[in-house]
């Protein structure tokens, strides 16, 4: 039934009755034609009732999903948290993680996106329903907080996308690469994936770095030199050098290549002509 008038009592019932929000409640009695009972059966056949309470709980453990398109043409990664190894290990969780990752690859915006528990994908159409309504029924299932946290989709137009998955599916990464297609591009692809989960860069160059966190480096080198009672007329080279060592450390194309530590990892991106790292995505379950 629709343009009925659904009293704020019978949502604050019907929120009681299930633990889910105030829009799912209202919409199920509008559904419902203000059938307490049935709404709530219409609840728990999506997976909602119940599902809000577990929100607030620690979902700290879970698993990345990553899927390669078109022979590395594009790739998504997903990272679906839970609250226990147990239920990242269990059919229900793992169909419900394949799923989101193949619609992502397939699907998503382009770049990296910090889902949550509010996020606008969420109420992307998904598998009849929506986004959310497919997280909250995996946990009205599996009794336990699931949130899908953040996903990440590259697609370039001229270019291909390198991936690495950890053997313990916790850490993920993807790298683009423009200006560049065929087999060498994609085995440097695979190795910048690689070192990427091994050094978690922060930028792909030196001059991509937050501006806030060198202010910060900066105000904590200059602390140092002070404390260190450095002359004056030195301080500022020696605070310059400190910044470069960090960016060196942290930068992408300024790292030594873990593979080869006798190269940075610019020297080896140098060496397979007109390629480019356009960005790079790393995620670890439960890291920000």
């Amino acid at each position: 039934m629709t343009g009925m008038t659904i009293s704020t009592k019978d949502i604050s019932e019907l929120r009681a009755r299930t633990g889910a929000g105030i829009g799912d409640c209202k919409k199920a009695l509008e559904e419902a034609g203000g059938d307490m009972a049935k709404a709530g059966e219409l609840l728990r056949a999506k997976g909602i009732a119940k599902a809000e309470k577990r929100a607030g709980r620690s979902a700290s453990q879970g698993l990345i999903g990553i899927e390669l398109l078109g022979g590395g043409t594009a790739a998504g990664m997903v990272e679906l948290d839970c609250e226990t190894d147990f239920v990242a290990r269990t059919e229900e969780y793992h169909a419900v993680l394949d799923g989101l990752t193949t619609f992502v690859a397939k699907s998503a915006p382009t770049g990296v996106t910090e889902v949550g528990a509010e996020g606008a994908f969420l109420r992307t159409p998904y598998a009849g329903s929506t986004v959310d309504e497919v997280v909250k029924a995996t946990s009205a299932k599996t009794g336990e907080a699931v949130q899908l946290r953040r996903i990440a989709r590259f697609a370039p137009a001229n270019g291909v996308v390198g991936h690495y998955l950890h053997h313990n599916e916790q850490v993920g990464t993807l790298v683009e690469i423009e200006g560049v297609t065929g087999e060498a591009a994609l085995a440097l692809a695979k190795d910048l994936a690689l070192h990427v989960a091994s050094a978690d860069p922060l930028a792909v160059a030196a001059a991509d770095i937050d501006a806030e966190l060198i202010a910060r480096e900066r105000r904590i080198a200059e602390e140092q030199v002070a404390a260190e009672g450095k002359p004056e007329n030195i301080r500022a080279k020696i605070v310059e050098g400190k910044l470069k060592k960090f960016a060196s450390e942290r930068a992408l194309l300024e790292q030594l290549f873990i593979k080869d530590d006798s190269r940075v990892v610019g020297q080896l991106v140098a060496a397979v002509p007109g390629a480019r790292v356009v960005r790079f995505a790393r995620f670890k379950v439960g890291e920000a």
